[in-house]
């Protein structure tokens, strides 16, 4: 039964996160398409030939390379691979251009711009098409997986529930989930090691398992640097439940990922260390500034990651706030401590370090970005709190409202404009969602693909959202009734 819900958990995200268009003109997911294309198309990873569509790219000996870390990249190369027959058949083509000429998605394109050349519809399936396997895909089963560690560490169904679905929706996470980034794809192989790690009811440890959870820590380091913090944390984890048993498949199980941008890096940049950044064309004072932007955390980027309308995580999620009372909660349940430290540890390092970063801010963001990979082990402490506010129904109705009133909060950026909100405009809502939303500027999306414009693009999605909650719905009032009949078994049985 709990399975059947992680999944229908899993299906309303992923209907959530592929059902808006990933931003088409943006550097950060162009730079790490463009080594895909050069990899996939050319056999190199010099993406002289594509990056004309980015700023983020690295000069080295006169060529040009993406600066980011190749992870995504890695794992979207055998699918990509496998698909592109598909992507380049005549009927894929023209059904693709046929769909961009019609008026509500040909109405969102810049009308300066050089229109829909064949190679730019090619280059919008391929980042559709990649970004819901290789991100939107294990993003959307990290919801299902929350879920059920939730009910592992012992919280009730019904706040395992909302904290799975509010996590998901209600935090920067759902963006990122839709878009060629490598930040969700992180969060959930991080979560997912983590989840490995955590001990079995029967106490068995397996070496597959070890091995698993090695390899998830090993590619979220190749996917984001920073995930070594955190990574390391997990691993810590892992071998206090486990013990040094489990040190040589940990390290085993990392070997494959890590060898893969070892690799990468001799070959783009003549070294095993991951340098793009220092050969960045662009943002050079920025990277120059301590080591590779990272000098110490400062009352702005703190406050700005945190509280600022900018781009702060609260003001955007303010459920997450549950997190505070959530770990109070948890340590005076006496129990799960070395998991409570995990919780706390692995997002209190990666907060501190991304606002050690002269560029805290991200760029153009939905959201403070650089966060997206500690927001499932904060949504474990505030579940906690969630499962208080459960047993009373005036709590229960606050915290049902906080996580509505997140989700559409964080939509409401999210789908404003055809790209995410710039950083040269600190009023981030007043400045550019408002505006948006006012003139019917919404991110290009499936609905369009149907004729609908605007806001109206939005109703088959949310009609096919309220059937899923139905379904969860559904789900739930089984399981209720499937333990009353338990409990009206056990106490027949004792009378």
């Amino acid at each position: 039964m709990h399975l059947r819900r992680a999944a229908l958990i899993a299906l309303l995200l992923l209907a959530w996160y592929a059902y808006t268009l990933p931003r088409w003109s943006d550097w950060s997911q162009n730079s790490r398409l463009n080594l895909l294309l050069a990899l996939g198309d050319d056999g190199t990873v010099v993406i002289d030939r594509y990056v004309a569509n980015t700023g983020d790219y690295a000069l080295f000996k006169g060529r040009a390379y993406s600066d980011k870390a190749p992870g995504p990249v890695f794992l979207a190369l055998p699918a990509y691979l496998a698909l592109t027959p598909l992507i380049d058949s005549p009927f894929v083509r023209e059904r693709s251009q046929s769909l961009g000429a019609g008026g509500a998605l040909s109405a969102t394109l810049n009308p300066q711009g050089s229109g829909l050349r064949e190679e730019k519809v090619r280059f919008a399936l391929v980042q559709f098409s990649m970004t819901a396997l290789t991100i939107a895909l294990p993003a959307a089963a990290l919801g299902g997986l929350l879920y059920l560690v939730l009910l592992r560490l012992g919280l009730a169904a019904t706040p395992a529930l909302l904290c799975a679905l509010a996590y998901g929706l209600g935090t920067p996470a759902g963006p990122y989930a839709g878009n060629f980034y490598s930040h969700q794809l992180v969060a959930a192989l991080l979560f997912g090691a983590f989840a490995c790690a955590l001990p079995r009811p029967c106490g068995r440890s397996s070496f597959s398992r070890a091995l698993l959870c090695g390899l998830l820590l090993g590619w979220a380091v190749i996917g984001e640097y920073p995930a070594a913090l955190a990574a390391g944390l997990i691993g810590l984890y892992a071998l206090s439940q486990h013990g040094w048993r489990w040190l040589a498949p940990l390290i085993l199980g990392s070997l494959p990922p890590l060898t893969l941008l070892i690799t990468y890096d001799l070959v783009a940049f003549g070294t095993p260390l991951p340098i793009g950044y220092a050969h960045s064309a662009l943002w050079q004072d920025q990277h120059h500034t301590g080591f590779m932007s990272i000098t110490y955390p400062r009352l702005e980027s703190l406050w700005g990651l945190s509280f600022g309308p900018f781009r702060g995580l609260f003001v955007r999620s303010p459920w997450l706030l549950l997190a505070i009372p959530g770990y109070l909660l948890w340590w005076r349940a006496s129990r799960l401590r070395a998991e409570w430290w995990a919780a706390l540890g692995i997002p209190l390092s990666l907060f501190l370090f991304y606002a050690s970063s002269a560029m805290w801010w991200g760029g153009f963001a939905a959201g403070p970005r650089y966060l997206v990979p500690l927001l499932p082990f904060l949504a474990l402490a505030a579940a906690w709190a969630l499962d208080g506010m459960f047993k009373r129904a005036a709590t229960r109705v606050l915290a049902v409202s906080l996580a509505v009133l997140s989700t559409l909060l964080v939509w409401a950026e999210a789908l404003a404009g055809q790209l995410f909100p710039p950083d040269s405009i600190r009023n981030t809502w007043a400045g550019y969602v408002v505006p948006a939303w006012l003139e019917g500027d919404l991110a290009r999306n499936l609905g369009m693909a149907l004729g609908l414009r605007g806001s109206l693009s939005l109703l088959p999605l949310l009609a096919l959202t309220a059937l899923l909650l139905l379904l969860l719905q559904v789900r739930s009032r089984g399981m209720w009734q499937a333990r009353r009949d338990e409990a009206l078994a056990l106490s027949s049985s004792k009378s």
